[in-house]
């Protein structure tokens, strides 16, 4: 593979931040860009630049900027591709912005690459909202929890064979932006892959109440306030530690041209498959008490399971989930105690074992 760095298109995000981590403590140079319009970023940027020095670069840029794309990919190595509007809510507010960045920025991310004439490598990350509500699905209830009622989804979850159903101008935008992904293995060559992500978390999340869910909860219950549930809080996720997530996003590239053209369902699976009742559960364990919640209407497009069949990405890359949620979540609640409640209530909490 030629030299050059790793660019990170929205690098100094949650994912984004841990992926680039990874390859800088392998003495990969890493070019991480970022308009820094989220929460928590900027903590993310300094944790980088504090720990990894010069070999890490930061570009403050937006993926609107189609001019500063092309000059900070033209040498790139591989291109991983975070960047994204990333709430359901937001999209339905402001339908337009959501697909300026997600759909427009995504091209043009794949014009930059195309126009510098070289064969760099796109990674891309999706979503299972690119699958719509999955309404459609027979639904029974199992021990507290939704389930599928066929029984073959109801033991390997999701697989790639779904079609495509794009829900929510959310789901459409990232919809598009997937299919230009692939789009442009098929029509100019280009060694291009997408990952339809579930529910990702762990360290350096900033969750909130519309995007990063299971982060969102620690911190409210950690801050002793309070969490709504939008549904009946038996909605199904199949969590996967972002260790897990960097872990697979680095086997697609190392595969790339043997996998170019590819999109891999990516989440926990069957095994870390939990409800919102669940993980609350869990958080209060972990507590040492009792997490109140209250109820709130069902959200437009909210899936009542999504599950990744992950046997694809497993079968082709060797890639196997190695946290369980439950560790994954004790992980999480640590991190946050040091990060961002600098330790105060680790006297208060009580650890099960």
């Amino acid at each position: 593979m030629r030299s050059g760095p790793i660019v990170i298109v929205g690098g100094c995000g949650f994912i984004g931040s841990n992926l680039a981590d990874s390859f800088l403590s392998d003495g990969e140079r890493v070019v991480v860009v970022d308009n820094l319009s989220r929460d928590g970023v900027e903590d993310n940027q300094l944790w980088l630049s504090e720990k990894h020095g010069d070999l890490v670069s930061v570009e403050i840029a937006d993926i609107r900027d189609t001019d500063a794309l092309s000059t900070i990919v033209d040498d790139a190595r591989a291109v991983f591709h975070f960047a994204a509007q990333t709430a359901v809510t937001t999209s339905l507010v402001d339908p337009v912005e959501d697909f300026e960045v997600n759909a427009r920025g995504t091209l043009n991310v794949l014009e930059a690459v195309r126009k510098s004439g070289r064969a760099t490598p796109v990674i891309f990350a999706s979503t299972n909202k690119v699958y719509g509500d999955l309404g459609d699905l027979a639904m029974i209830e199992q021990d507290g929890m939704y389930a599928p009622a066929e029984a073959e989804i109801r033991a390997h979850g999701i697989g790639e064979w779904r079609s495509l159903e794009f829900c929510t101008p959310y789901g459409c935008s990232k919809g598009v932006a997937d299919q230009y992904v692939l789009d442009y293995a098929k029509s100019y060559g280009l060694p291009t892959a997408v990952l339809r992500m579930s529910c990702i978390y762990g360290p350096r999340q900033f969750g909130t109440e519309d995007q990063g869910w299971v982060a969102h909860f620690l911190i409210r219950a950690l801050a002793d306030e309070p969490i709504t549930i939008y549904g009946d809080g038996r909605q199904v996720r199949d969590i996967l530690h972002v260790s897990d997530a960097v872990a697979a996003y680095r086997a697609v590239l190392s595969r790339i041209e043997e996998f170019s053209g590819r999109a891999f369902n990516l989440g926990g699976g069957p095994q870390n498959a939990v409800s919102l009742r669940m993980v609350l559960h869990e958080i209060g364990r972990i507590l040492g008490r009792e997490v109140p919640f209250s109820f709130a209407r069902t959200r437009t497009g909210d899936q009542l399971y999504f599950v990744a069949d992950t046997r694809a990405i497993s079968s082709a890359l060797g890639w196997e989930a190695q946290m369980t949620w439950q560790d994954g979540i004790r992980s999480l609640a640590d991190w946050l105690l040091e990060h961002r409640f600098g330790g105060s209530q680790g006297q208060q909490r009580r650890r099960v074992a």
